[in-house]
């Protein structure tokens, strides 16, 4: 099942995309926002593009696993995005993911403009592969 990952920022929304297997997960592009309506009709020409069957969205939350003002934006705007959109959308933990994306880029060489360029796309793999990890473990443990 090929899965679109998004990391939902203010500026820019980071998008990834997995392998049909469900295994792996790539940066894609990054959408730099205009307005929900162009912002949603991006996102579902990639999901129809790549015959998309699942949406996994990055939900920032506190140390303490609790939903802020954030995630409560991210919360209501997938909402919305799900009324465009003709596959499930389902939350995964967003900590951190920038931070990884950039220790990743960083140490596979890219140069700073580079990453700068592509970590909203990176941060959206970072989540993804987090989620497809999560999803393998019940089955690893059989």
């Amino acid at each position: 099942m090929r899965r679109l990952g998004l990391d939902l920022g203010e500026k820019r929304i980071g998008v990834s995309l997995s392998d049909v297997e469900g295994i792996l997960a790539r940066p894609l592009v990054v959408v730099h926002r205009r307005s929900k309506q162009n912002d949603f009709e991006a996102i579902a020409r990639l999901v129809q593009e790549w015959a998309v069957e699942q949406v996994v969205v990055g939900l920032p939350q506190s140390l303490e696993g609790e939903i802020g003002p954030q995630a409560r934006w991210v919360k209501r705007y997938a909402r919305e995005l799900a009324h465009v959109l003709d596959v499930p959308i389902v939350y995964f933990d967003e900590s951190y993911s920038t931070v990884e994306a950039d220790e990743l880029m960083r140490a596979g060489g890219r140069p700073h403009r580079r990453r700068r360029e592509m970590i909203d796309a990176a941060a959206a793999a970072v989540i993804l592969q987090g989620y497809l990890d999560s999803q393998r473990e019940p089955l690893q443990n059989r």
